[in-house]
């Protein structure tokens, strides 16, 4: 009996949904391939101080997945310069790539923005974003590995 039902994903390179398995690894298994700072931000829910991270003036073409698990989050096409210091996207490659729930940590309120497949922390997404869609997914760096489409 499996622990967890497969989890549909959206897949760019086969521009269908797959249905793969629930990723869980225990933190010494995570901090095995992941740097201080990925372990910290994607594992334990960290953030990265605005204007550090490698992707937040990233301009060029391609995809941004998840550190942990390679899972297709966004599009450089839906990238945009939020002024805030981090990496913003006005929408997720797929609705089934990511969840959400909420973040009441820091006396804040505020909606976290997970990976579907893996459950590392991404970041946080707000209702004030660019239209149509008024959204903006204020990612972290460290929860982002970026594959390069063209040149």
């Amino acid at each position: 009996m499996e622990k967890y039902p497969k989890i549909p994903i959206y897949s760019a390179e086969q521009d269908r949904i797959k249905q793969l398995d629930w990723i869980e690894k225990t933190d010494a298994e995570w901090m095995a391939i992941l740097t201080p700072q990925e372990f910290d931000v994607a594992r334990k829910k960290g953030t990265e101080p605005a204007f550090t991270g490698k992707y937040h003036d990233c301009k060029r073409k391609g995809i941004y997945r998840c550190v942990c698990c390679g899972t297709n989050l966004f599009r450089s096409e839906v990238k945009f310069d939020s002024g805030t210091g981090w990496p913003s996207f006005s929408a997720p490659m797929s609705d089934l790539n990511i969840r959400t729930t909420t973040d009441r940590s820091y006396g804040m309120v505020r909606v976290e923005v997970l990976c579907a497949r893996c459950g590392a922390h991404l970041g946080h997404v707000f209702d004030d974003g660019p239209p149509p869609m008024h959204k903006r997914y204020c990612m972290n760096s460290a929860s982002l590995k970026f594959i390069q489409t063209t040149p």
